[in-house]
């Protein structure tokens, strides 16, 4: 960590993990049955988002919970990890209550802000970490 990021800036909640699929309802029944996890409101074919049970409340996380979702990708090919043309294909979104205080801090940790920012409301910003996996801090 950089000696310049604020101990008083706001910390991100790990709030969505989202998988690329072929078809998020059929992969999301899948993970369901394997967790015992219910889909929420509003689930089709492109996109699902499955909550743990009670909302996720437990005694190690009291604030809420992370949840677990699948978003259909049209042109959608098999990873081929651990390498290969096709590795892993996820993006974490980290939800903090304000993107630009949150911002200095990600990037002084050593990441990058994307070039390709699609948020039409700025209710999103992409970044890319040192790796080069992208993610998002959502508000």
């Amino acid at each position: 960590m950089s000696d310049t990021t604020s101990s008083n800036a706001p910390k991100p909640r790990l709030d969505l993990i989202i998988l690329d699929c072929p078809d998020a309802l059929a992969l999301s029944r899948f993970y369901g049955e394997v967790l015992g996890w219910e889909a929420e409101d509003g689930a089709d074919r492109d996109f699902v988002t499955l909550a743990p049970p009670q909302g996720g409340i437990t005694p190690d996380n009291p604030d809420g919970r992370t949840a677990l979702a699948f978003q259909r990708i049209e042109d959608w090919v098999e990873p081929t990890w651990p390498g290969g043309a096709h590795p892993q294909q996820i993006h974490l979104d980290l939800s903090v209550p304000d993107i630009d205080a949150a911002e200095p801090a990600v990037l002084a940790a050593g990441a990058r802000v994307h070039e390709h920012q699609p948020s039409k409301d700025g209710g999103f910003r992409v970044y890319v970490d040192p790796a080069g996996h992208p993610f998002c801090l959502i508000s």
